[in-house]
C-alpha cells in the first residue's frame, strides 16, 4: 500500500480520467487503491475502501469461488475479462446486489505483484436486454401480422415478420425478409388503398387500408393494413411498422349480410316475421313501419291482433293451426289491417311457416291491394318472388351465424370501414335477431356503436390536444343544465359498458344549473367515465357523484377496475405514458393529460387515489362562474 501511497497523484491523475470504476488488489486480495468510480459504484466514501479486503465487494454465496478464481488468476498472469459469457455479481455497502462487468490485468511494480479490476456497472444494460426480450416475445405472441421496414435502405424492405404474418401469407421469414410487401399484391396494383397506402409513406405518415393480397399459394384474402412511421430523435423516418389483419371472413359476412338486407328492406310490401307459438313481432321491414305508421320499437311490442281489428286470438291461432301442424306450408288469404292512426286498408296476407335458428316463426308478407285492380296478378307474381327469396334468406340464417359472429368480432377492433359503413352494418344485423339471442345480439350491436364512439373521442382527443399545443383553446362560460350534460355524457359511456357493468348516476343535480365551459365538462366527464369502463371487468359498479358548493363543482368518478400500479402513479398524468397493466388495453395515454391541461386552464385542480387490483377515484374540482 505504501508503493500507491508514493505514488497517489499518479494514480489519482490516471484513473480518475477515465468513466470506469477501477481498484487495485494485491496478492493477499487486499484493496490497495480505488478510484471515485469504483467507491461510488460500491456506496463507499472516497479511500474507504483501501486496506479493506476484496471479499468486502463479493456476495457472499460467491466468495470462496471468487477467492479461489482471483488466486489461480495470480498464478497464471493473464490479462482477461473475469468470467466471460457469465454475469457477476458485485456487493454494496448497504448489501444490495447488482450485476458487473470485470476486466483484469495484472502488473509489477517494486517487486510486488498487483492485479487492476476494471469495474463496469451493466445493470441498466440488463434492464435493457430482458425489456428487449420481452418485447420480441410479445410480437411472436401477437395473433396480428406484424412486419418491420428499413425506410433508409433502397426500396424499403422488410427486416422483421413474426409469425402470424407467415402464418396470413403462408410465406416463411426466408422468403419475407429484404423484400418490399407489394410482392404481396402479385400484380394485382391498380387499387385506390394501394395508391393511399403510397402516398401516405411518401409523405412520411401513417394509413390504414384494406387491400386484395395474396398468399403464397395464390389465394386471394383481404388484409387490412395499418402502417405508422417511426422516426429517429433528427425526426428523419427510419422505419415502418405495419399490422396486419386477414379480414376475408369479415368481408363474405358483409356481402351476405347486405344482400339479405336488401332483400328484406327494399321490398315494396310489408313484411313481418312473429313467433309462431307467441305471436311476438321479431321484425318488420321498413314498408311495413312506413304503411302502419308504427317505429320498429312499437312493432317489437305488437302481435299480428294489433293490425287486425276483426280478429280474436282464438280466431287467429285456429287459422294459422294447419301451418303449425303441417298440414299447409303457406296460406293466403284477404283481410283488413288497421294502421296506428286509427285508418284501416284492405290488404292480401301472405303466410309461410319457417324457422329463425331454433324457433318455429311465421313470415308474413302483406300487400295493399287499395289500389289492386288492373295490377293484381302482377303483385300476386311480386308476393310469391319476394316470399321465395326471403324464404331462401331465412333459410340461410343459421349457416350466417357464425360469420355474422366473427364479424361482429372483428368490427370492434379500431380503425375498421367507415363509421357510417359500421353503423348501417350494426342496423342491419339488429333486423335478424331472435328473441332468445336478443342479449347476445344487442351486447355485439353495442360493441360495435360503442367503438365507434371511441374512435371519435380518440379523433376529439387528439383535435383537442393541438388546440392545446396551438394555444388555440378558447373557453367559453355559460349557464347550462348540469342533468342534461350529465345524461348526455352517461349515455354514450353505456354503449361501451361490459356485461353487468352499471353507471350509478348521481341523484342530486335534478333541475341544477351552472357556469362553465360545458364542452370542456362534457369532455373531462367522458374520458373518465370511459376510462372507469374500460380499465372495470364485468359486473362491477361505477359510480359518478357530485359536490356542489357556493363558488366551486367537485365530481368524483370512482371504478372497482384494475388500479395504477404504485410506481406509476406519478406519471399518470403525463402524456402519452400508459402504466405498465394496461399495455395490453386500447388507448392513446392523452386523455389524462389533456383533461389536466384543460382544468388547471380553468382554474381547477384533478387528483386521484387508486389501489392496484381494488379500482380508482378520481376527483376534479371546477370554480364556478358567473352568466354573461
Amino acid at each position: 500500500m505504501r508503493v500507491f501511497e508514493k505514488n497517489s497523484n499518479i494514480f489519482k491523475l490516471l484513473s480518475e480520467a477515465v468513466s470506469e470504476g477501477i481498484i487495485v488488489i494485491n496478492e493477499e486480495q487486499l484493496i490497495v487503491a480505488a478510484n471515485t468510480r469504483a467507491s461510488a459504484m460500491f456506496g463507499y466514501e472516497n479511500e474507504a475502501l483501501v486496506g479493506e479486503p476484496l471479499q468486502v465487494l463479493i456476495p457472499q454465496t460467491y466468495r470462496k469461488a471468487h477467492k479461489a478464481h482471483v488466486s489461480g488468476f495470480y498464478r497464471k498472469q493473464e490479462q482477461r475479462l473475469m468470467a466471460e459469457g457469465l454475469t457477476l455479481f458485485g456487493l454494496r455497502k448497504n448489501k444490495e446486489q447488482f450485476p458487473l462487468e470485470v476486466g483484469l490485468n495484472p502488473f509489477a511494480l517494486y517487486g510486488n505483484t498487483y492485479v487492476l479490476a476494471l469495474v463496469i456497472d451493466v445493470t441498466e444494460r440488463k434492464k435493457i436486454e430482458e425489456s428487449q426480450k420481452m418485447k420480441t416475445a410479445a410480437l411472436e405472441a401477437a395473433l396480428n401480422g406484424i412486419t418491420i421496414t428499413d425506410a433508409l435502405q433502397e426500396d424499403n424492405p422488410i427486416i422483421y415478420a413474426n409469425t402470424a404474418f407467415e402464418k396470413i401469407t403462408g410465406y416463411t421469414k426466408e422468403e419475407i425478409l429484404g423484400r418490399n410487401c407489394r410482392f404481396l399484391q402479385a400484380g394485382d396494383h391498380d387499387q385506390e388503398a394501394v395508391k393511399k397506402m403510397y402516398g401516405a409513406i411518401k409523405e412520411g405518415k401513417g394509413c390504414h387500408v384494406q387491400l386484395r393480397n395474396y398468399k403464397k399459394d395464390g389465394t386471394l384474402f383481404w388484409n387490412e393494413v395499418s402502417i405508422n412511421p417511426i422516426a429517429d430523435e433528427s425526426e428523419r423516418i427510419t422505419h415502418y411498422v405495419g399490422i396486419q389483419n386477414d379480414i376475408t371472413e369479415r368481408k363474405m359476412a358483409e356481402q351476405e349480410i347486405g344482400h339479405l338486407a336488401r332483400i328484406f328492406d327494399e321490398s315494396l310490401n310489408e313484411i313481418y316475421v312473429f313467433d309462431a307459438h307467441t305471436l311476438q313481432f321479431i321484425n318488420a321491414n321498413y314498408g311495413a313501419q312506413k304503411n302502419t305508421g308504427y317505429v320498429m320499437a312499437e312493432c317489437k311490442k305488437m302481435t299480428p291482433l294489433d293490425l287486425k281489428p276483426e280478429f280474436s286470438e282464438d280466431k287467429f291461432r285456429k287459422l294459422i293451426s294447419p301451418l303449425l301442424d303441417g298440414s299447409m306450408e303457406k296460406m293466403d288469404f284477404e283481410t283488413v289491417h288497421r294502421r296506428k292512426d286509427g285508418t284501416t286498408y284492405p290488404v292480401e296476407v301472405h303466410l309461410q311457416i319457417s324457422s329463425l335458428g331454433d324457433k318455429q316463426v311465421i313470415v308474413a308478407i302483406i300487400l295493399d291491394i287499395s289500389d289492386r285492380k288492373d295490377y293484381t296478378q302482377k303483385l300476386e307474381k311480386t308476393v310469391e318472388r319476394r316470399t321465395e327469396q326471403l324464404k331462401k334468406a331465412l333459410e340461410t340464417e343459421k349457416e350466417l351465424n357464425d360469420l355474422k359472429t366473427k364479424f361482429l368480432s372483428l368490427v370492434s377492433h379500431e380503425f375498421k370501414t367507415p363509421l357510417s359503413g359500421i353503423l348501417t352494418s350494426t342496423i342491419l344485423v339488429g333486423k335478424y335477431t331472435e328473441k332468445d339471442q336478443q342479449e347476445k345480439r344487442e351486447k355485439h350491436l353495442k360493441t360495435i356503436t360503442g367503438m365507434v364512439h371511441h374512435l371519435t373521442q380518440i379523433l376529439d382527443d387528439f383535435l383537442s390536444m393541438e388546440q392545446l399545443e396551438k394555444g388555440k383553446e378558447v373557453y367559453h362560460h355559460s349557464e347550462f343544465s348540469l342533468s342534461k350534460l350529465v345524461n348526455e355524457v352517461i349515455y354514450n359511456a353505456n354503449m361501451l359498458l361490459k356485461n353487468g357493468q352499471r353507471i350509478n348516476y348521481p341523484q342530486n343535480i335534478d333541475d341544477v344549473s351552472i357556469c362553465q365551459d360545458e364542452k370542456i365538462m362534457a369532455l373531462v366527464l367522458t374520458n373518465l367515465l370511459t376510462n372507469a369502463v374500460k380499465y372495470s371487468q364485468e359486473d362491477t359498479e361505477i359510480d359518478l357523484k357530485v359536490d356542489l358548493m357556493a363558488d366551486k363543482i367537485i365530481i368524483h368518478v370512482k371504478d372497482q377496475g384494475i388500479g395504477i400500479p404504485e410506481k406509476d402513479q406519478k406519471h399518470i398524468f403525463d402524456r402519452y405514458f400508459r402504466a405498465e397493466n394496461v399495455l395490453t388495453t386500447q388507448g392513446t395515454g392523452i386523455g389524462l393529460n389533456m383533461i389536466k391541461a384543460h382544468v388547471e386552464n380553468l382554474g381547477g385542480s384533478i387528483f386521484f387515489i387508486s389501489k392496484q387490483n381494488k379500482g380508482s377515484t378520481f376527483t376534479v374540482e371546477l370554480p364556478l362562474g358567473k352568466a354573461p
